[in-house]
């Protein structure tokens, strides 16, 4: 059997939309295939359809696995055929073990109780097998990200998975958490597991994939062998245009300072008497692009998230915007003063998921649209359909659930709240993060035009190459400290990691 998943002519609508549209999709076994396209391209669309999110009824179209045809009325009917997906945000109960994760309603009981003792025997083969030294009663809460991926792995391992589909695994790990995954993913395809790898990353994807299949508009454009294209000829095809550059620098003429922040530390929220940013001294000019680089734990997010009020723990030190010295206590502070901060956890922190486009863009706006403390909704209606349209926000209306919406599409959303309160500047942590090429370089070129007008970005980002496409200057953080300010000239993939790193 060469194919052990198809997927034949699989048609998906939504009230207003097709999201996916006679599309066809082959697995081989023991191959590592990726599933690219832009945010909205159908991907996640398609393994809902395929996990048994969307069971059979929903579509149209066949899903044929092991040869045989398979109806999945819902997500457990996938996972006793093989099929297990890890989402990009992972389903783990926190406050559980590590083994009741593992085993969470597949409990091993014996006279209607649970055997504990062999939970945990289990558990713990599963966990050294993705290369888990831990012991398997470990809260899984005290693990971090990385850790928690891998065992959602072991827990779909267990399932006896023959078919692992992997959601963005990678958005929120360290580089070596990366190294790990990567190891364990190329071993489980050696033993014959056949893995469906979505990410936008495109240096990834070339590493792992064996094939590669390209979605946009909810229609298969072609499956493709990973040595027979390069990282641009898969773009072309995600956009459906050739992206010349992928990203759109311009020169921007600096102006006067906007923002002075001196002699600024702040210490940990859980821990009072440690420090996470020591001592930080740093200016931002009107019309420039200020990047923040560093490895995760620096201390990037925490300097941000204090400056705009958003930070449980104590600061101290000066921030002056346009010259005057200001008090930012809080988030409705920092907003007077012009400050706009772009969380890096959009959906934690940036959205109201369940409600509308609408009310997300102008709930930090409200004063714009209302008069004696009633809402004009005439008002709302305009000023929100205004950046949909500006911003080109994929949405079947104003009145959409924003959780319904594709991950760069919430980001324009979350751009949107934060244009319509017109800011001197512009914090944006991660402002790519999860969403596809096409939606990042019109981000980029979002971020050029606001340039132009005047406003001052500060620019946090783990992408050294986006860091270096649109930065004019660059911060390196290490350890809660500046380690290095380098020019957009001077500056290169290498010399940013040796300060990152603490390197001279």
């Amino acid at each position: 059997m060469e194919y052990i998943l198809e997927m034949e002519q699989i048609t998906k609508e939504f009230p207003g939309v097709k999201a996916l549209d006679q599309v066809s999709f082959k697995v081989k076994k023991g191959e590592i295939h990726a599933l690219c396209g832009e945010n909205g391209a159908g991907k996640s669309t398609l393994m809902k359809v395929l996990s048994g999110l969307y069971p059979v009824g929903s579509y149209t179209g066949n899903i044929v696995v092991d040869g045989k045809r398979a109806e999945f009325r819902k997500i457990r009917d996938a996972e006793n055929a093989g099929i297990t997906i890890i989402h990009q945000e992972l389903a783990l109960v926190k406050d559980m073990t590590v083994g009741e994760n593992i085993f969470l309603g597949r409990e091993p009981k014996k006279w209607g109780t649970i055997q504990w003792d062999s939970l945990y025997f289990e558990a713990a083969k599963w966990l050294k097998m993705v290369g888990l030294n831990m012991k398997p009663d470990t809260i899984t809460g005290s693990l971090g990200i990385g850790q928690q991926q891998l065992v959602e792995i072991a827990k779909a391992l267990s399932k006896n998975t023959k078919i692992l589909i992997l959601d963005e695994p990678t958005a929120a790990l360290t580089e070596s958490e990366v190294e790990i995954l990567m190891g364990i993913l190329n071993e489980l395809r050696s033993n014959g597991v056949s893995c469906i790898y979505i990410s936008h990353k495109m240096p990834e994807v070339f590493r792992l994939a064996d094939q590669i299949t390209i979605l946009r508009d909810g229609q298969t454009i072609k499956t493709v062998n990973k040595h027979e294209v390069v990282e641009d000829d898969v773009i072309a095809l995600m956009v459906g245009r050739e992206l010349t550059e992928r990203y759109p620098r311009v020169a921007h003429d600096p102006k006067e300072v906007v923002l002075e922040v001196n002699n600024y530390s702040v210490w940990k929220e859980d821990n009072p008497q440690q420090k996470v940013i020591d001592n930080v001294n740093f200016t931002l000019r009107r019309g420039e692009i200020l990047g923040i680089a560093g490895l995760m734990g620096a201390g990037r997010s925490e300097l941000v998230m204090s400056i705009f009020g958003a930070y449980e723990g104590r600061w101290e030190g000066t921030v002056k915007i346009e010259g005057k010295t200001v008090q930012l206590k809080s988030i409705k502070h920092a907003i007077k003063e012009g400050l706009a901060l772009v969380t890096e956890d959009r959906k934690r922190l940036g959205l109201v998921l369940d409600m509308d486009v609408k009310k997300n863009t102008t709930l930090p706006n409200l004063n714009k649209v209302s008069r004696f403390g009633t809402i004009n909704e005439n008002e709302e209606i305009k000023a929100s359909d205004k950046f949909v349209k500006e911003l080109r926000t994929k949405t079947a209306s104003l009145e959409t659930t924003v959780g319904t919406l594709s991950g760069g599409n919430q980001q324009k959303v979350v751009l949107a709240k934060w244009l319509m309160s017109n800011p001197k500047v512009l914090i944006l942590d991660e402002p790519t993060r999860g969403i596809d090429v096409g939606a990042k370089y019109e981000i980029y070129n979002l971020m050029n035009q606001l340039v132009e007008n005047g406003v001052a970005i500060i620019m946090i980002s783990s992408e050294l190459p986006e860091v270096l496409g649109m930065s004019d200057r660059i911060l390196v953080m290490h350890e809660g400290s500046f380690a290095r300010e380098l020019r957009y000239e001077e500056a290169t993939q290498e010399n940013i990691m040796l300060a990152a790193t603490g390197g001279k």
